[in-house]
């Protein structure tokens, strides 16, 4: 954009419409004339070569002082640029995808609820490079870390639960192969969401030391266990089964890491729980703006000179004009 360091000198623009008011009402009337009994001896071709004489002469003053009042204004073009550091996160969410995940206690049941939250959650993140892991009595990956939202939240909405060869809940493994993904990471935060309705019973790994590992890489977990207070709870077409979070495990977990841990007894709960994760885990944005000025007076300056020397060419030369 093009602004003006001496904005002031701009009013003096008013002088020209002013001035030329001025000259067709009354100044050309004041001019040095020739007085004659008749115009008849005069041809109509000189007179029109003078009238066109005179309209370039005031033409080129009219514009030699336009330039001039532009150029002490001083523009300038005025050139904005920011600057943004942004601090990524690298992130795997862990989910759970034991049968359990199947109980109604959340309506259509749990899998579902936390698929929805979570890719409520993954919407608000920009920038940050998400993964998507799923576990049963094995672990899956179902997303590598990506920066594709569109491609996150299509392969989210793909997952199931588990057939009853892979089910259980290998907690353990899960978060040693979440760590796997991130340990990598060039990521100064390197984050790990563990959403479970059960408890540790399956894997080669107990989830302590797991979690030990994932402190020595500086992941940080944040635990959820979803699952209402009731004893039990059902699963359509299997029955009642035993509501068995492992709270204590999940809150070792969130602790050795420097993490959180969560309760989600109902829908909302969880998506407040995300949105919670989202304050805390928010990237830091830096942006520092820099204004660069470029004079341009000299593009106004140099057309006035131009002009103020066709003027005076025309007039002591080609027009003979010797006063």
């Amino acid at each position: 954009m093009i602004s003006f360091q001496n904005p002031i000198y701009l009013l003096l623009l008013g002088l020209i419409p002013a001035f030329l008011f001025w000259y067709i009402r009354i100044g050309k009337h004041k001019e040095g004339t020739i007085q004659v009994s008749s115009v008849s001896r005069f041809l109509t071709a000189f007179s029109n070569r003078g009238k066109m004489r005179h309209r370039i002469l005031m033409g080129l003053n009219v514009s030699l002082l336009l330039f001039i009042i532009l150029g002490l204004a001083r523009p300038q073009l005025v050139d904005h640029m920011e600057e943004s550091k942004m601090e990524v996160i690298d992130m795997v969410l862990v989910l759970d995808i034991s049968s359990s995940m199947l109980a109604d206690d959340f309506k259509p049941n749990r899998l579902e609820v936390a698929k929805k939250t979570a890719t409520e959650f993954i919407s608000g993140r920009k920038g940050d490079r998400i993964g998507l892991l799923v576990f049963a009595g094995q672990t899956f990956i179902q997303c590598p870390l990506t920066v594709d939202m569109s491609v996150l939240k299509g392969l989210l909405r793909e997952v199931q639960v588990a057939s009853r060869d892979y089910d259980g809940t290998a907690i353990g493994m899960a978060i040693a192969n979440a760590t796997n993904r991130l340990r990598q990471s060039q990521a100064k935060s390197k984050v790990m969401i563990l959403l479970s309705d059960g408890s540790n019973n399956a894997g080669e790994l107990d989830p302590i030391t797991a979690s030990d590992l994932a402190s020595e890489f500086g992941i940080k977990i944040y635990t959820i266990g979803i699952g209402t207070d009731k004893s039990t709870t059902r699963i359509p077409g299997r029955g009642l089964i035993k509501n068995e979070i492992d709270e204590e495990t999940l809150k070792q977990i969130a602790q050795k890491t420097d993490g959180k841990y969560f309760r989600a007894k109902y829908a909302d709960a969880l998506r407040e729980i995300y949105q919670e994760i989202n304050e805390l885990e928010r990237s830091e944005i830096e942006v520092k703006t820099f204004t660069r000025r470029k004079d341009l007076y000299a593009w106004f300056l140099f057309p006035a000179f131009i002009f103020g020397f066709l003027s005076q060419l025309l007039n002591r030369s080609i027009f003979r004009n010797k006063t």
